[in-house]
């Protein structure tokens, strides 16, 4: 397929772009080395550029020279593409040579890659400009890792940023472990899981260690609440239903022979359905409670609503299915039997309008992806070769979607 040549010739600059990201992550919502760079990869493209008020996001709006508008000009056919740009705080242990030289931050997740992807498909597009029936909006968006950037750019204007609300929208994410190199993955329907924060504070009387009736020991009723938040899990919720909630920060006291006056407790919580995310709201805070009263401490419980459910359009999905089938083969598609348990704020533009959400691996050729370090890690590692088939894939996607809504007007 002419596309995928086409990207093939863009490799050499996508990976030269993704190292230098890699080498200079930056986290959280306000990236200005990065936004300077996609800035520089889309230099001297006909795209209309705006750039985020609150944050650092980039959106760029490229207009097909062959899309039909209403009297008003308006009613053009617009479809988004979207990549993430932020790093993570992570020290890098990879030993790449294009490492990270930011202490304690580090492209873990891939990021560095999808902003490469999607600036090779916006040179892509720009060169069949002439051919597109309609619009395409560029969302390179910051703050993804706990951040919610989408949020920021949805209430900016980016899917109405062509002038018209977009009729759909896709989203790509590259992983280090799972799958074998080079393969999409798709689900129509709950693709990832939603997630949401929890933080507990058990306020008790401290003492000392050897007199433990003369305080209220908040250590031995947070670890309590910690062993009873894992068995109502498993008690109150449909195991074909599922909830994860894993707790990360577990802290109290500050030497062994004193009990402290507090502890405290942040978890994760990941479900799968809107009804369970409901519940757990309700059942977590219910259960803490009533072991602190049990005990005649308090808890203050800080239930934190972070990323709602990716849920993908089942038509959408089976457009982008039929898009890698046709570039790629349909050896390189797998579509997955079940959810994965990660988040995205993705799920916030896939809320707004039909789109689908699309994984690619890329673990490096011939390792093994059950054994790969996973995202997030220190040790993960994303491979250059998958660049140029995700940059060919977004610009497949918006060039052939565009087409079709072109059609059905």
């Amino acid at each position: 397929m002419p596309v995928i040549e086409d990207a093939k010739e863009l490799h050499g600059d996508l990976i030269r772009l993704r190292h230098d990201l890699h080498r200079h992550p930056e986290i959280g919502l306000h990236l200005p080395r990065t936004q300077e760079k996609v800035l520089q990869a889309l230099d001297g493209l006909p795209f209309e550029i705006t750039l985020g008020k609150e944050t650092t996001s980039v959106t760029a709006v490229l207009r097909g020279g062959k899309a039909a508008a209403g009297g008003d000009g308006t009613h053009r056919p617009a479809v988004l593409l979207r990549a993430d740009m932020d790093g993570l705080p992570v020290q890098e242990k990879t030993g790449v040579e294009f490492s990270s030289q930011a202490d304690g931050a580090m492209h873990a997740c891939g990021h560095d890659l999808h902003t490469s992807m999607l600036a090779g498909a916006a040179t892509l597009l720009a060169e069949k400009q002439h051919l597109l029936q309609g619009d395409v909006v560029l969302m390179f968006q910051p703050g993804e890792e706990g951040c919610d950037g989408a949020s920021y750019m949805i209430r900016e204007g980016v899917l109405d940023a062509a002038g018209t609300r977009v009729q759909a929208a896709y989203g790509m994410h590259v992983f280090s472990s799972l799958e074998p190199h080079g393969t999409f993955c798709t689900k129509p329907g709950v693709m990832l899981s939603a997630s949401d924060g929890l933080e507990v504070t058990v306020l008790g009387a401290g003492g000392h260690g050897s007199a433990p009736h003369a305080a209220k020991d908040p250590v031995t009723v947070a670890a309590e609440m910690v062993t009873a938040l894992q068995v109502m899990v498993t008690r109150q919720f449909n195991m074909f239903d599922p909830v994860v909630l894993s707790v990360g920060v577990l802290h109290a006291g500050t030497k062994r022979n004193i009990i402290p006056e507090t502890a405290r407790i942040e978890a994760t919580v990941r479900t799968f359905s809107e009804s369970s995310r409901l519940r757990m709201m309700d059942a977590v805070p219910r259960l803490l409670q009533g072991i602190a009263a049990a005990h005649g401490v308090e808890v203050h419980v800080d239930y934190q609503e972070e990323y709602p459910l990716t849920i993908t359009n089942e038509d959408e999905t089976h457009t982008a299915e039929k898009v890698i089938s046709g570039l790629f083969g349909e050896r390189r598609l797998s579509r997955w039997a079940t959810p994965l348990s990660g988040s995205e704020d993705f799920s916030r533009v896939l809320a707004e309008v039909p789109g689908t959400f699309v994984g690619l691996s890329a673990v490096a050729p011939g390792a093994d992806p059950a054994t790969s370090p996973f995202n997030h890690s220190p040790y993960a590692t994303f491979d250059d070769g998958v660049l140029a088939d995700g940059a060919a894939l977004y610009a497949e996607l918006a060039t052939s979607r565009l087409a079709a809504l072109a059609a059905a007007a």
